[in-house]
């Protein structure tokens, strides 16, 4: 945001320099402009209240929150996304997992059908290697 869309809410607002101005505080009976708003550079808005009132009171009086006084971000060449478990981990679960089919494949060579929870399990474990297959592929 700018500081256009805080100060469009504000009463008695009056420039005071290059990105800089200072309005009554909507968040208290203010007979005086005790309420100072700067602009910097990358967008970012300050906003303090001389009488006391807090950022939150300030914006919440106006309809607006924290979020307000931050411009919009668009990321072009951003950070890459961090994925909820740590790689070492899940090579360890696919490890896990190819084991419990090896030892399935074994039986089935050995002329052992699998029925139950073997079956039950090595399903399961189908199941895990594909999801972790198709997160890779995302």
């Amino acid at each position: 945001m700018s500081a256009d869309v805080l100060l469009s809410q504000l009463e008695n607002v009056k420039r005071t320099g290059d990105g800089r101005w200072i309005a009554r505080c909507p968040a208290h009976e203010d007979r005086r402009a005790s309420l100072t708003v700067r602009e910097l550079g990358d967008g970012r808005v300050l906003a303090h209240c001389f009488a006391g009132c807090s950022i939150t009171e300030v914006l919440g009086a106006v309809g607006l929150d924290m979020t307000a006084l931050f411009p919009e971000k668009n990321i072009v060449d951003g950070k890459p996304e961090r994925r909820p478990f740590p790689a070492a981990d899940i090579l360890r679960a696919v490890s896990f997992e190819t084991l419990i089919v090896s030892l399935a494949a074994a039986q089935l060579v050995k002329g052992k059908p699998l029925v139950g929870d073997d079956l039950e399990r090595l399903k399961l474990a189908a199941s895990r290697l594909h999801a972790a297959a198709e997160e890779y592929n995302r």
